[in-house]
């Protein structure tokens, strides 16, 4: 039976979002029923999918924080984790983290591939038995 994966995608980045997001679908299209979601930020990622979970298997956080020269971006990558963490130990459900953390905007293209490990970490997690 098909899993229902709820994707919410944080288009800050819009260029590198999309990327996460193809990398994200190609493992999980076939075998899941999907919906996805765009957000702003990574900041609205966890309330989004803390709004919707009740309705699916699992989730998919999807988004990009490149670090500035303030600490703006270790409150923003924190919050979003633990929040995400939060959501999944209270429903039980399994939320694959794909937002990437990077120092400039070239460590974030390099790692724009990386929704596909947080949907193969969720295919893994909802096959369980």
């Amino acid at each position: 039976m098909k899993k229902k994966i709820l994707i919410v995608v944080a288009n800050y980045y819009t260029s590198i979002a999309d990327d996460l997001l193809n990398s994200a679908l190609k493992e999980i299209k076939n075998l899941s029923i999907v919906k996805t979601i765009k957000v702003p930020g990574v900041f609205e990622i966890p309330v989004t999918i803390s709004k919707f979970i009740k309705k699916y298997d699992a989730a998919i956080a999807l988004g990009c924080v490149i670090k500035g020269e303030t600490p703006h971006f270790d409150f923003i990558s924190s919050a979003a984790t633990n929040g995400i963490m939060q959501i999944s130990v209270d429903t039980n459900k399994p939320i694959g983290n794909g937002i990437i953390t990077c120092l400039n905007k070239e460590q974030a293209l390099a790692r724009s591939k990386k929704g596909k490990e947080a949907a193969l970490a969720v295919l893994s997690v909802t096959s369980q038995k």
